[in-house]
């Protein structure tokens, strides 16, 4: 007869999955000891004791015990658990600094991990053999990782953490995570899996170095070391709880890399003044900045503590951290998905369209462009936020564009629909040649790095213009043969009064490669040139038109 004994998780990575599952692989444990999962809980195991086989020794018990011991905290953390615990730090936080790099203990109910530490630092935490049977579903312990933080009573907590402010106490409950479900559901994005981060208030930092000076004391007083690289950032402890919880309810998983993510930020203003000391102590890491509205950023702090020397430190932060009254606050759930790029070609048969809105000293001159024309329809399709438009080189307003079509790219912002089929983006092209003004082609989703091979050809590549010129003298043909014997013209271009409002004045060098004429009559006759990149051909009573060949 068999009598099942529950191996909570923390019990399991010592003592049998080092092992084969199928057999105990503690110490003193022989085939009549078996350990089996429980039916749908991958997480704990059971042993099956056979009473009516040998006994386990009771040194397989104490190495079972000393192994949950060990997979909790190590002895030689034990005064730092101590100290921590009676200054107001949460458990989780207790675990962080004692370099607890497993996730199942974070992933405990609070009760149940306090319990345990409490069983720990008083030395009662010895794991008695079953004496009667155990009925696997009512157990405590046979539910899934997920279950096991859900039902948390943050109400246990007795005080708001002095170390995490609540984070690892409070929010990271069920009810938090159907917050950021909601979020992510109305927001309608389309995703296959997420990153989830986390921004935390910079005072944080502040309160983790007072505790890492202590930890840092109690472990010289052992003559050991405690580096700061060894504790477990707060981020990485709170993500090993929530991944699973918000996995479970989105039906994705978490994972380090993701072109989605779904952020939370955190804010705790009772606590803001922490930091200020550093300013006095360290100006010159303290900066202003036009993009922030406070110089307390993150890198600033850590740039801060690590320049400041601990005497300084501890006469203007002493140790403990005040114990805070409320918890941090959470002002916004973000979802970002990475922006999706489409690129093609355009011919523009207008000479009456810019390639970008046109705007001068905040009136408009045109009524529509090149970019308006093809990114209407791809931010409809795309749902994305805004875009960014480039192209290989513009032309001017009156200059058609020819030949295969000018490059572009398109960067949608954020965009909330992702899954397009080919069909969808022919179906696009379609719509956006729907007039007379415009055409496009070979339009398509490319990577980021394809943009930056597409502007390579602003200054590289080659541009041919063909102008028809009417000239008030009469001319013959031999008056502009000349022409087509000057090669490689080297040119110094200064900035054309119309794109003054966008470029800066200056002179440039450009190259006219080649130039050849036909002659058509008494006043006109059609110019050919083949010109480096970035030259603006000025035909101040012609009209040109720019083809594009290989580009």
């Amino acid at each position: 007869m068999f009598v099942p004994y529950i191996l909570p998780p923390v019990h399991v990575t010592r003592t049998v999955r080092s092992v084969c599952p199928a057999r105990a692989g503690v110490a003193g444990l022989c085939a009549a000891h078996t350990c089996v999962r429980a039916e749908h809980c991958p997480s704990t195991w059971v042993l099956l004791v056979d009473i009516a086989g040998p006994c386990i020794s009771s040194s397989s018990w104490e190495f079972v015990r000393k192994s949950h011991e060990m997979l909790l905290i190590e002895e030689k953390y034990k005064s730092i658990a101590k100290l921590l615990l009676s200054s107001g730090t949460c458990p989780r936080c207790v675990l962080r600094f004692c370099c607890v790099g497993s996730s199942a203990p974070y992933r405990l109910p609070y009760k149940n991990l306090a319990d345990e530490l409490q069983k720990f630092l008083s030395n009662d935490g010895d794991i008695a053999p079953p004496s009667k049977k155990v009925r696997l579903g009512d157990s405590e312990e046979c539910r899934s990782e997920t279950e096991i933080t859900r039902d948390t009573d943050v109400n246990e907590a007795p005080q708001t953490c002095n170390l995490c402010l609540g984070i690892l106490q409070h929010l990271c409950s069920t009810e938090f995570v159907k917050q950021i479900f909601h979020k992510v559901q109305s927001a309608g994005y389309e995703f296959q899996d997420f990153v989830f981060s986390v921004s935390l208030p910079p005072q944080l930092l502040v309160r983790e170095h007072s505790a890492w000076l202590q930890a840092q004391e109690e472990m010289r007083r052992q003559d050991r070391l405690l580096e700061k690289a060894d504790i477990i950032q707060l981020k990485e402890a709170y993500k090993w709880i929530i991944h699973p919880m918000i996995s479970e309810e989105l039906g994705v998983q978490a994972v380090s890399k993701s072109l989605f993510e779904v952020g939370v930020v955190f804010c705790h203003q009772d606590t803001d003044e922490d930091c200020h000391f550093l300013v006095t102590v360290c100006k010159d890491c303290f900066k202003p900045t036009k993009n922030k509205q406070s110089v307390f950023t993150r890198m600033a702090v850590v740039k801060a503590l690590d320049k400041i020397t601990d005497d300084d430190f501890v006469t203007h932060f002493p140790w403990p951290p005040s114990t805070p009254k409320t918890t941090c606050q959470v002002i916004d759930i973000q979802c970002n998905h990475a922006s999706v790029f489409v690129a093609g070609r355009y011919n523009k048969y207008s000479r009456t369209l810019p390639q970008t809105p046109w705007v001068i000293d905040g009136e408009r001159k045109m009524e529509s462009s090149v970019e308006e024309l093809i990114t209407e329809q791809l931010m409809t399709v795309f749902q994305a936020d805004s875009f960014n438009f480039s192209s290989s080189g513009r032309e001017d307003v009156d200059v058609r564009t020819l030949g295969r079509g000018r490059p572009f790219a398109i960067e949608l912002v954020n965009p909330h629909r992702v899954r397009v089929t080919e069909q969808v983006m022919k179906d696009l092209q379609q719509k956006i040649n729907g007039t007379d003004k415009i055409k496009v082609r070979d339009l398509q989703i490319v990577t980021r790095e394809a943009l930056a091979h597409m502007k390579e050809g602003e200054e590289e590549k080659t541009k041919c213009y063909s102008a028809l010129i009417w000239t008030e003298k009469t001319i013959r043909k031999e008056d502009v043969e000349f022409l087509n014997d000057i090669k490689e013209l080297k040119i110094l271009q200064k900035t054309p009064l119309r794109v003054l409002h966008r470029r800066p004045l200056a002179s440039r060098p450009r190259i006219i490669h080649t130039m050849k004429s036909e002659y058509m009559d008494e006043h006109h006759f059609r110019l050919y040139l083949k010109t480096q990149a970035g030259t603006y051909p000025f035909f101040p009573l012609g009209r040109s038109d720019l083809f594009f060949q290989d580009v």
